[in-house]
């Protein structure tokens, strides 16, 4: 690493703070405890960041991503050693499989004693290795910016992802000269690769030779903020496109051209789009299992052109035709200039007849739900009326469960970056954080974490922060007074024998009440002729966090569904319905 000139003489904890201040950071989220403590002393001082004290070290880690995610920008936390560290180990774990640039650092006991188990020691590089691209014992003062200026440059740097700086309490407190890095020199992480020409050509005259095509696009679309070359490409060829939990809104879901998302509990056009093409041209995707089911029978017709900027992801959960490893920006471009370059134009091949079968597909099982004749509410009503009355500049995050699935396929999302969710490793408590994160990112802009009642019980103490920090997120609760996912699979696959879910009889927590109590606005919503003015009643309120519990049936469960492990050939849009399509079509 080259250095610019040294300047004054410091302490490692204002060496840390000013490191922090010039790779750009504007806002930290942390909790403070002993080992980190000298740290939060400069912090009082800094112009440039803003601490969010929050109530749980886990938060940080999760509204860190929420920030990130929204913005594309690296989310910053802070912890002390010992618990605070390994409390942030489900956020490192969660931002890990999600791609997700997260800087986070930590306290630890002084140098001295490591090792030695001394009080609040943790081993937080050793635990946090399998789940960070990389992490940092720091031994030295003058060591603190170039750490940090790596630190920021290997989360952002191909494939995005959380990494860790522990600083132990003595090397925090002592003194040493300020050296600006000049610049990151990172041998052993190499450059982002160009997509390879020949591979490109391959890819192209698959496509071109093509009559069944389906472009699978992943998260990865999001990540190199592709969203514009992908839709040239789709529009150019024509090509229809389905898009992964982590990739909504990275291609408008009202366009004509999207089947939506493939998968457990994705469309029927996209699912059976996918088993019956001749050939998939996977963006930024990784073949997931909750998109392949049976990775024997997935799309087993087909040729396969995989794009990833990690090389490890090609070929690793499907065998692949055509590799290309490069930026999905960067492929997508490449691919669009490819394909006009055969034959003097455009993908030549007729897909009327591909369109027309797609198209019954569409129309034989779309997206439905049951509204009560009752005048209750169904979850995927509220979601749907919540996303047509604020809109898709909105940002949307979502827990995970059944209320994650409908928000997927309800919601209005037209641009990347407004649905954030825990995708890959499926976090409970996720949303809550996630969305502070992303109005702290994005002020401006309507932020709803929607929510069920299970997982906001597990971060709802982010309320209190919302609250004394002036941030005012709007949580939607979808209240099925019990665990609706575990419910519906215990329905499904254990003769309906239900246990460790709660129960309906009774609903406790009263949300609204606990909005209140954290210093927000409670509102509450059980019947469909409300839902609007509540909603409404929602959005106007702009000065202090809102939760609107909305109480929903518990019996509803989410379809279509294809149980984990089976054939996509096996997906079902009710609980007796019978397979959609002959295999052997």
């Amino acid at each position: 690493m080259g250095n610019l000139s040294v300047t004054e003489t410091m302490t490692g904890a204002q060496l840390l703070v000013r490191a922090l201040e010039e790779a750009g950071v504007d806002v930290l989220f942390g909790l403070p405890g002993g080992m980190i403590l000298p740290a939060y002393d400069p912090l009082l001082d800094s112009t440039r960041l803003r601490h969010i004290l929050v109530r749980h070290e886990q938060d940080a880690g999760h509204a860190a991503a929420g920030y990130a995610t929204a913005t594309g920008r690296p989310g910053v936390c802070m912890a002390t050693s010992g618990p605070g560290a390994t409390n942030l180990v489900t956020a490192l774990a969660d931002a890990a499989m999600d791609s997700v640039p997260v800087v986070a650092v930590t306290g630890q006991v002084t140098r001295g004693l490591l090792g030695t188990d001394a009080f609040q020691e943790a081993d937080i590089c050793g635990i946090t290795q399998g789940i960070t691209k990389h992490n940092w014992l720091v031994r030295a003062a003058e060591d603190i910016p170039g750490v940090i200026a790596r630190a920021f440059h290997l989360a952002t740097t191909g494939r995005p992802g959380p990494v860790l700086v522990d600083i132990p309490k003595d090397v925090l407190q002592e003194r040493a000269p300020y050296v600006r890095p000049a610049r990151v020199d990172l041998p052993g992480v190499p450059s982002t690769p160009r997509p390879h020409p020949r591979s490109l050509e391959q890819a192209a005259s698959l496509l071109r030779a093509s009559r069944r095509p389906v472009l699978y696009a992943g998260g990865g679309i999001i990540k190199a903020d592709a969203a514009p070359e992908l839709l040239r490409f789709a529009e150019l060829t024509g090509v229809p496109v389905v898009t992964t939990l982590m990739a909504r809104g990275a291609f408008p879901g009202s366009h004509r051209q999207h089947l939506g998302m493939p998968g457990m509990h994705g469309t029927v056009a996209a699912v059976a789009a996918l088993q019956h093409a001749d050939l998939v041209l996977a963006v930024g995707a990784r073949f997931d299992d909750r998109v392949t089911g049976d990775p024997t029978t997935f799309a087993r017709h087909a040729k396969i052109v995989h794009a990833d900027i990690d090389a490890a992801e090609i070929g690793k959960n499907r065998a692949v035709d055509v590799p290309i490893v490069g930026d999905a920006k960067d492929v997508l471009a490449a691919l669009t200039q490819a394909v006009r370059g055969l034959d003097d134009g455009a993908h030549r091949t007729p897909l009327d007849g591909w369109w027309d079968r797609l198209d019954a597909w569409r129309t034989a099982a779309p997206l439905t739900y049951r509204t009560p004749p009752d005048g209750s509410l169904s979850p995927q009503q509220v979601i749907e009326r919540i996303g047509l009355l604020t809109g898709p500049d909105a940002v949307y995050a979502s827990g995970v469960g059944q209320h994650q699935m409908w928000a997927s396929h309800y919601l209005p999302l037209e641009r990347p970056r407004s649905f954030l969710n825990s995708g890959g490793l499926g976090t409970m408590g996720y949303a809550l954080p996630a969305a502070m994160g992303a109005k702290l990112a994005l002020p401006d802009t309507t932020v709803w974490a929607v929510d069920g009642d299970g997982c906001f019980q597990m971060t709802c103490r982010t309320l209190a922060t919302c609250a004394i920090e002036n941030i005012p997120i709007k949580v939607a609760v979808i209240n099925n007074a019990g665990l609706g996912m575990v419910r519906q699979l215990q329905s499904l696959f254990f003769d309906d024998r239900h246990f460790g879910i709660d129960s309906a009889t009774r609903r406790i927590p009263d949300f609204a009440a606990m909005g209140e109590a954290y210093g927000g606005v409670g509102l509450r919503c059980d019947r469909a002729e409300d839902l609007d003015a509540t909603i409404r009643k929602a959005l106007e309120i702009d000065d202090a966090p809102v939760v609107v519990d909305f109480a929903v049936s518990d019996e509803e469960m989410v379809w279509p569904m294809i149980a984990a492990g089976a054939s996509n050939d096996d997906i079902r849009t009710a609980r007796a319905s019978a397979p959609i399509w002959d295999t052997n079509d």
